[in-house]
């Protein structure tokens, strides 16, 4: 095999820096062929976006201040602390479904809060968030009939999730009021945390 040594064979310098030598000429030839790629695109009018978003593990492309027309921006920074809040409320029902699960209700509920947090956060911001900024920061008036619908698809999840009737998904899995007021009569510090979720 090329690069292991044999006992008794020793390793020659000069081969190894020429070895060195064509990596980087291989690596300079490389970099030149994808900056002429993106002057092609930048040429071509393709935009190129930048995840820039959270600001420590970038994940996404979030610029309102630069991509959304200044009248629309203040609707794009309330949708996007609409969506941190179902982020922070999913995450909280979390807590509150953990306290429940700790205190005897079952590990049924504490999966579906999970299944919840999983598909909700990734959810969102596919299924409504990221076509509205699109619309908006694009001006895709053709995609303007369809967006209004997701959002209020969310605004249902939101509002089942409020309530968090005890028939369905099994009722305690959300930090909802007919569960918060359930849990406050039997486990107290278990009910505070569901209220605490339903305020979200």
């Amino acid at each position: 095999m090329a690069g292991r040594l044999d006992e008794g064979e020793e390793v020659n310098p000069f081969a190894k820096e020429k070895e060195l030598e064509a990596k980087e000429v291989e690596l300079q030839r490389r970099e030149q062929d994808l900056k002429r790629k993106e002057d092609a695109a930048a040429r071509a009018g393709v935009v190129m976006e930048v995840k820039n978003w959270p600001p420590l593990f970038p994940l996404i492309h979030h610029d309102i201040a630069h991509d959304i027309p200044i009248p629309l921006q203040t609707l794009q920074y309330t949708a996007f602390a609409t969506y941190l809040g179902l982020v922070l409320a999913l995450f909280w029902n979390i807590i509150a479904v953990t306290t429940a699960w700790i205190k005897g209700e079952g590990v049924t509920i504490w999966l579906l809060a999970l299944i919840y947090f999983i598909s909700g956060v990734p959810g969102g911001y596919v299924l409504w968030y990221r076509p509205l900024y699109l619309v908006i920061s694009y001006n895709l008036s053709a995609l303007c009939d369809t967006v209004p619908f997701l959002p209020q698809m969310h605004i249902f999840f939101c509002v089942f999730a409020a309530v968090s009737p005890p028939f369905l998904f099994k009722g305690k899995s959300l930090a909802g009021i007919l569960p918060a007021l359930d849990m406050l009569s039997s486990q107290a510090l278990v009910g505070i945390f569901y209220f605490i979720g339903y305020r979200f």
